[in-house]
């Protein structure tokens, strides 16, 4: 069958405890922009019980249909139903493109039933380009430890499968369209095809300073930084109202938790403001960052961190931190 027999852009929405999984929201906004381009329907996607509520946010982002499949099965996550289910309904109605959120789920369960449609599967991509002449998506990510930025396309087969890590796009919804078709479908997992029990269960314990997704300034520290210097970058980005992070460098110093890892192996961050303190400005870091203002401190005039930042400042690190604090502390 010809690439030609498959139409239509698939999002997964994910839901856990009855709210949606805010990448699901960002991946309908991108999936909108390619499906005017590209002249494809965008269809959200879900299994479960769905409150009307995190539909009506679907819905906002501009989808043209909802796929909605209940049975048994899907009461929480589990590889082998989520599987089974896309593989099916891939299989019935043939979609050009399903974008999954790379949350622990997705990228359980996507190369999975990419496998068993023999399909591709590609993984974080930081950008999504529809070419009108092949029309194949792009999936534009870094490669090479972060060198070099790779354009990987599935140029025959389809569905084109794809799992963004959250914090990518930007949820911007474009607005409700005038007819929204609702399919249900009613699609039970066999009990005996689940190998998998649910003995306990423990929310994680969060901490809101591990938390900088959602921060607007972020002062991040790269491998430059000093041990017994740390506790000043904490107080700039204190008294700046932001929170602290780092490079991956820092956090396999152990200095930082790994969760305040900016860039595509940790957090994805949209602040208006960002410090770059001693980074050195790998691929893989700052294609992590969608920052209103950039601005980089660094001694080394050549550092790549400067072809990307708003201003760029060359000098001792420690020395721009402390002058910052003294005169934040003024008030000026």
């Amino acid at each position: 069958m010809g690439k030609s027999e498959y139409r239509d852009m698939w999002v997964y929405l994910e839901v856990n405890g009855g709210k949606l999984h805010p990448v699901s929201l960002e991946l309908c906004c991108e999936a909108r922009r390619l499906c005017d381009e590209s002249g494809e329907r965008l269809i959200g996607v879900a299994a479960g019980a769905v409150p009307e509520s995190e539909l009506a946010q679907v819905k906002e982002c501009g989808v043209d249909g909802l796929l909605l499949v209940s049975g048994s099965g899907y009461e929480r996550y589990s590889t082998e139903a989520y599987t089974r289910l896309f593989t099916e309904l891939c299989r019935k109605y043939r979609p050009s493109a399903v974008f999954v959120g790379a949350t622990a789920n997705g990228r359980d369960f996507a190369p999975r039933f990419a496998a068993r449609l023999e399909t591709g599967c590609t993984s974080d991509a930081t950008e999504l380009i529809y070419n009108p002449e092949s029309r194949d998506i792009e999936f534009v990510e870094p490669a090479a430890g972060g060198k070099i930025m790779a354009v990987i396309t599935i140029p025959e087969l389809r569905p084109q499968v794809g799992t963004i890590r959250p914090g990518t796009f930007k949820h911007a919804p474009t607005g409700r369209r005038e007819v929204v078709e609702v399919i249900n479908e009613t699609l039970p997992c066999p009990a005996e095809e689940i190998r998998t029990r649910l003995l306990d269960y423990k929310a994680d314990e969060r901490d809101a300073e591990l938390d900088i997704s959602d921060s607007e300034t972020i002062v991040c520290v790269g491998n430059g930084v000093k041990d017994e210097s740390l506790p000043k970058y904490r107080e700039l980005a204190a008294l700046l109202g932001g929170k602290l992070a780092c490079t991956r460098p820092v956090a396999d110093r152990e200095l930082l938790s790994n969760k305040l890892q900016v860039g595509q192996s940790g957090v994805m961050i949209k602040p208006k403001l960002y410090l770059g303190f001693g980074v050195s400005g790998a691929v893989n870091h700052v294609t992590g960052i969608d920052a209103g203002t950039f601005i980089a401190v660094n001694t080394d005039p050549d550092a790549p961190i400067f072809n990307y930042c708003d201003y760029g400042i060359v000098a001792d690190m420690d020395a721009v931190c402390d002058e910052l604090i003294a005169l934040l502390k003024r008030g000026a």
